[in-house]
């Protein structure tokens, strides 16, 4: 077992982890750097940064480690745990997973078919919140060795929330003009003429998913699902899905399953 580290040590760390979220905001760095980071506060099993998307009502993960299923859980369905109603308060701090009362913990769907197989003993969520008081998205950190108490990391992540809240929030980052310079295909009409919501399908395409499981991902239907690759094959003067995925990857447009 890992020798208990310092408080010093996790102020340290914590500072190393403002850092990296500023640096994921200006664009200079990707998000996971600041899980990196925050691996130095706290030692964890998984974690994940996750953006609150207001308009489909999901989050959506920007780094993480979970397996699929359980950040399958925290897009689409923890918003609705009856542990979220507790959590999603703007005035408290995280809910670690020792305080939670047991009998919550019985009816979470979150916890009983995510978290307890997974065998996690400890760990936080924290809601995320702007400065002018949206919820943009949250932190979820999970380890399978109990945390000592008292616990320094309880207070650091506490103080951490409105620098990752600014890493998470879209509304954040750099200038427009700076991002068209970080990214000179920032302008450029989308590949092959396809929609928005076609590069959506074509990327998912590249995961391998049925048409069933790219519906429930995108909240559409099964039947619109096809409809979208169908045009998409028409547009590319492609013969099949397949084909539609390589072209997909050789475009840089992917995801990972």
């Amino acid at each position: 077992m890992a020798a208990q580290r310092s408080t010093a040590d996790i102020l340290e760390a914590a500072v190393h982890v403002r850092e990296a979220a500023r640096s994921a905001t200006s664009g200079a760095t990707g998000i996971g750097t600041v899980l990196a980071a925050l691996s130095e506060v706290m030692e964890y099993d998984h974690a994940s940064l996750a953006r609150w998307d207001p308009l489909r009502r999901r989050h959506t993960t920007l780094a993480g480690s979970y397996p699929d299923d359980a950040t399958a859980y925290i897009e689409t369905r923890l918003h609705h745990d009856p542990v979220f109603a507790v959590l999603r308060s703007p005035v408290r701090g995280g809910l670690w997973l020792r305080d939670v009362p047991r009998q919550l913990l019985a009816v979470s769907p979150g916890f009983q078919e995510v978290l307890a197989p997974l065998g996690i003993e400890d760990g936080v969520a924290q809601c995320l919140f702007a400065t002018d008081g949206r919820y943009v998205g949250m932190l979820n950190v999970s380890t399978r060795l109990p945390r000592r108490t008292p616990d320094p990391a309880h207070a650091v992540v506490t103080l951490l929330t409105e620098v990752l809240a600014t890493a998470v929030d879209p509304r954040s980052g750099p200038p427009p003009e700076e991002n068209a310079a970080a990214d000179p295909t920032a302008d450029a009409p989308p590949p092959g003429g396809l929609s928005p919501r076609e590069l959506q399908v074509l990327a998912e395409l590249t995961t391998g998913r049925t048409n069933r499981e790219i519906a429930e991902r995108l909240y559409i239907t099964p039947r619109t699902v096809g409809t979208h690759i169908e045009h998409i094959l028409a547009k590319l003067g492609l013969p099949n899905r397949a084909a539609a995925a390589a072209r997909a990857a050789a475009w840089g447009i992917g995801l990972s399953r």
